[in-house]
């Protein structure tokens, strides 16, 4: 008969995991939807998908690399706004969903419906209390419009705000100093091509006309030669050459901070230019043959102005300037993957993988609580089902971020995580291959959901295009491959060997085993199988990182904090091989020393990034509260491991 203490322990762990898996999904959900009313914007009509199609593959050079507007479109939205999706309605009052090209499109080219867009996140209302704009909760979405009554102290406070020590500052203070971070950036993106909108004014007169920006270029040897002369002669520097000059350096300076749009002149030259620079050279003279340039502000300004006729205009400008860059991105030898990177971001395949990967993660514990029998087969076989499928979209996801970024899956935190997670899931799926007792099955999901959730928020704290160039320091494939795979799939056996132990731990202690010795057995040999796989990995891949480092730097180790923490992992697995062997740990103690070598892992592979020092400080510096609760929880693990273990001696 079946222990019932034993149903009990199980159901009661089935429903913990159950609440834990509820709150990462409840965390990801609540973190990207604002409260409040949906924002219904007058007139607002969306963009046709053969709009979003042109625009999302226009070419632009950001962050060292050429990437498609919808990737910069995207790390904008997502910086300001906290997520890459809007909704907004229309005067049907249906809501309307906004990817990050539509709102970027509205930002460049219908400024008058993008600043009623709910683009500013604000999660701590007393900030808009000290700018003085009434908050409609303590956390919401706001507009530039909403915003507008205090710009003027939001700018003052922020420059009060900006001095001293950053470690000093008072969270409400960094909250005005985000907000008006992003108010800067988004007006500079308002900005970027208001010459286009309006164009430059003729005279300061009510009745004042405009003129083309790009015919003011073309005219600029004549109008720079008048103000000479008009100088010459002594004339006050306000007459009509000197007013429309002003105004073309005005519109222009706008657009100087924009996006790097146009590919120069010369194959040796590295760098694209904006649309301020670009007419800022020609006005100065600074450009030998200005033809090109002015035909690249007029099809800017084509673009604008067709928009006004309609959008079926607009898409024939806005293709024909599509076609031209790529074209002369091609020429030059780049922009080889635009479509397949806009077509990643597209398929948003780390949010399929985590809602898979949930899915499995609770067919695994309906598997779990059923036990064996008919039923238990068919979820065992639908949670490999799941956890497969999870795995495969990781594996799309991380091949495809290869050929866009033309390096090893792995260079910075963010690619870690997402190969830690497909690492870890498969290490567990090849140990149920082995051992088919289900407990690894079990986990993998869950696994792959906690990770593929971190990934996510990790993007969100830090919202920059992991995708761009590396520092110099790791712009070497062949060292990318063999030394920091190496040490990634290390720090993946390490994790997964961890958390093996401490599901030992936790089934043993709420006897959710049913006493089994055989399935304690096989998941003592598994974790000691991953100890073993964790020491040569991480051994392998430090002596690696020493000859790469003897190559770049002329050392070949120079107790670097990163260096450290990759020899902590050694040390550890040794220590845990040599006292098992030596007969001083028996199995509680291998699982025990198992379950720390989540926290050594963790230290090595995350921690050494907020000490700030070091040639390998590629991180970033906050979340540092999750890092001690995450030892907190496995010091609770293993404490209640010791507690358990005490009386099963009593007995």
């Amino acid at each position: 008969m079946s222990d019932p203490t034993s149903a009990i322990a199980r159901r009661l762990a089935a429903g913990l995991i159950l609440a834990a898996l509820a709150a990462i999904f409840f965390n990801l959900v609540t973190a990207t939807r604002p409260k409040g009313d949906l924002r219904k914007i007058t007139d607002y009509t969306p963009w046709s998908a053969a709009t979003l199609a042109v625009a999302e593959t226009l070419p632009i050079q950001d962050g060292g690399r050429l990437k498609p507007l919808a990737t910069y479109a995207g790390f904008n939205m997502l910086a300001i706004h906290g997520t890459r999706s809007m909704k907004v309605a229309g005067n049907d009052g249906k809501p309307q969903q906004l990817t990050p090209t539509a709102w970027l499109l509205d930002t460049l080219f219908r400024p008058q419906l993008a600043i009623q867009h709910p683009t500013f996140r604000v999660d701590n209302s007393a900030a808009l209390d000290a700018i003085g704009v009434k908050p409609r909760g303590k956390r919401d979405r706001y507009s530039y419009h909403d915003l507008e009554p205090g710009l003027e102290k939001l700018a003052e406070l922020a420059g009060a705000y900006d001095q001293g020590d950053p470690k000093k500052r008072e969270p409400l203070h960094q909250q005005i100093l985000d907000l008006a971070y992003n108010v800067r950036d988004y007006e500079n993106l308002l900005g970027q091509l208001s010459f286009a909108r309006s164009g430059v004014a003729i005279g300061n007169e009510p009745t004042q006309q405009h003129l083309e920006l790009s015919a003011v270029m073309a005219m600029a040897p004549k109008i720079r030669a008048d103000v000479i002369k008009a100088r010459q002669e002594g004339k006050a520097p306000d007459g009509p050459a000197d007013y429309l000059l002003k105004e073309a350096y005005e519109a222009a300076s706008l657009a100087r901070s924009g996006m790097n749009i146009f590919p120069p002149t010369e194959v040796t030259d590295g760098t694209w230019q904006n649309a301020g620079n670009t007419i800022l050279r020609v006005l100065a003279g600074e450009t030998p043959h200005p033809e090109p340039a002015i035909n690249d502000i007029k099809a800017l300004e084509k673009s604008a102005a067709a928009l006004i006729t309609g959008e079926s205009a607009f898409l024939k400008e806005l293709t024909a300037l599509r076609d031209d860059l790529t074209r002369r991105a091609a020429a030059r030898g780049e922009g080889r993957h635009l479509a397949l990177e806009a077509g990643y971001y597209r398929a948003d395949w780390f949010l399929k993988a985590f809602v898979i990967f949930f899915i499995g993660a609770l067919c695994a514990l309906a598997m779990w609580l059923v036990g064996g029998g008919r039923a238990g087969r068919i979820l065992t076989g639908v949670t490999l089902g799941w956890t497969v499928l999870g795995l495969s979209i990781c594996v799309i996801a991380i091949v495809e971020r290869c050929l866009i970024m033309r390096r090893a899956p792995v260079g910075n935190l963010y690619d870690t995580i997402i190969f830690i997670s497909a690492a870890g899931v498969l290490l567990a799926l090849l140990i149920e291959g082995f051992t088919r007792r289900r407990f690894a099955l079990g986990l993998a999901p869950i696994l792959g959901t906690v990770l593929v959730f971190l990934s996510r928020r990790y993007e969100m704290g830090d919202p920059k295009d992991h995708m761009d160039p590396l520092v110099a320091v790791l712009a070497s494939n062949f060292w990318l491959t063999i030394h920091v795979i190496t040490i990634t799939l290390g720090y993946a056996a390490g994790l997964l060997c961890a958390f093996l132990s401490t599901l030992y731990i936790l089934m043993r202690g709420l006897r959710l085993d049913g006493g089994d010795g055989e399935l304690r057995r096989l998941l003592s040999l598994a974790v000691y199988g991953l100890v073993c796989l964790t020491l040569f990995l991480s051994l392998v891949g430090t002596v690696l990182g020493g000859i790469w480092a003897n190559d770049s730097w002329g050392r070949f180790w120079g107790w670097d904090p990163k260096e450290n923490g990759a020899l902590l992992i050694v040390i550890w697995t040794l220590v845990i091989l040599h006292a098992r062997l030596g007969g001083f740990i028996k199995e509680w103690g291998l699982h025990f020393a198992s379950a720390f070598t989540a926290c050594v892992v963790v230290f090595s592979w995350w921690h050494v990034n907020f000490l700030g020092v070091g040639l390998h400080n590629y991180g970033f510096t906050a979340g540092k509260e999750v890092v001690w609760a995450f030892y907190l929880a496995m010091a609770c693990v293993i404490a209640f491991g010791t507690v358990v273990k005490w009386v099963e001696n009593r007995h």
